[in-house]
């Protein structure tokens, strides 16, 4: 961006891939975020490139490279920031290989595994992680039970848990214990919690696509970048 352009903090944070544009708007609220030695946490504030701008003491920069990232995420991993509880953080694996910032787009939880990605483009990250984008993601699950015959017409017109409904696009017994399931918007636990509504526990859970990508023969641990073909498909398939 031009030297004397203003633009909103939070967009400014999200360009120096601090976080998304959602997820920098809290840690301005938090009283994280200081220009030029003055804690801000008014979200309408805006600032240009010659601000000094710091996030918990630490001056953040413009980054000029977008980067485009698939990770393989072993089990035992979280998918944020940082961790008070001193758990392993899943962004941690990509640190040694990339200079810039990286936060995830979507989540995993500590238990399950597979696909998630990582930019330092909030704009990309935005778009994807929208209720609106429609954007699919896969998961094959091994259970510890049988799934009943009629689950899959069950989960697929919608299942109401205490207070949440819980619907998903498609689902596909491939075992006795063994299904495929692909969701539209997922919501925290989402397939862990429907199963367990129907007595079913969860053996392994893994996301194996999102959108255009397949997870392919990338092992746990390993990431890789995407191709511009791959992220720009990947924008395509957003209904916004």
């Amino acid at each position: 961006m031009p030297d004397k352009e203003e633009i909103r903090l939070q967009a400014f944070l999200a360009h120096c891939g601090v976080a998304s544009r959602r997820a920098s708007e809290q840690i301005i609220l938090d009283g994280r975020v200081a220009v030029n030695g003055n804690v801000v946490t008014a979200l309408g504030t805006k600032v240009t490139e010659k601000d000094t701008v710091t996030v918990d003491g630490n001056q953040v920069f413009l980054e000029e490279k977008k980067r485009y990232v698939l990770l393989n995420k072993p089990a035992g991993f979280v998918c944020s920031s940082s961790d008070e509880k001193g758990r392993q953080v899943a962004a941690d694996l990509l640190k040694d290989a990339y200079k810039e910032r990286l936060y995830n787009v979507g989540r995993l939880d500590m238990y399950s595994k597979g696909m998630i990605l990582f930019t330092n483009d909030g704009s990309f990250a935005k778009i994807l992680s929208h209720p609106s984008s429609q954007l699919e993601k896969e998961y094959i699950v091994e259970t510890s039970q049988d799934i009943p015959e009629d689950f899959p017409a069950k989960f697929e017109k919608g299942i109401r848990v205490d207070e949440s409904f819980y619907k998903c696009k498609r689902c596909e017994i491939l075992k006795a214990r063994k299904v495929k399931i692909v969701l539209i918007e997922g919501k925290n636990r989402e397939i862990r919690t429907v199963l367990e509504s129907e007595n079913i526990g969860t053996k392994s859970l893994v996301r194996v696509r999102i959108g255009n990508l397949r997870l392919d023969d990338l092992k746990p641990g390993q990431f890789r970048d995407l191709t511009e073909r791959e992220v720009q498909g990947l924008l395509q398939l957003c209904k916004q």
